[in-house]
């Protein structure tokens, strides 16, 4: 279909459908493995997606934002995904500030 195509784990990775390099997501951490994580992930790519973002940029600026949240909400304690979602801001603004 000539997708773009998130990969969401320990290493978030994100590749462009028609081929090319794969965008590898430094900022991951193990306490996103937490049920509802992957909502927040997909909910931000499509707010940036609907933005105007192409898919492999959304995915990328989206995982890269959801692991600093994930990051900043949990402080090395495990965290839930509306701890996550609510850490976005913050994530956003360490990136734009």
């Amino acid at each position: 279909y000539g997708a773009a195509v998130l990969l969401k784990g320990a290493t978030t990775l994100v590749a462009p459908g028609g081929g090319g390099a794969v965008r590898v997501n430094p900022t991951g951490t193990p306490w996103l493995a937490t049920a509802g994580s992957g909502d927040v992930l997909s909910g931000l790519a499509g707010a940036l997606l609907a933005g105007g973002l192409g898919g492999v940029d959304a995915g990328a600026v989206a995982a890269y934002l959801h692991g600093l949240a994930g990051r900043f909400a949990a402080g090395g304690a495990p965290v839930v995904a509306q701890e996550v979602a609510g850490a976005l801001p913050e994530a956003w603004r360490s990136v734009t500030g």
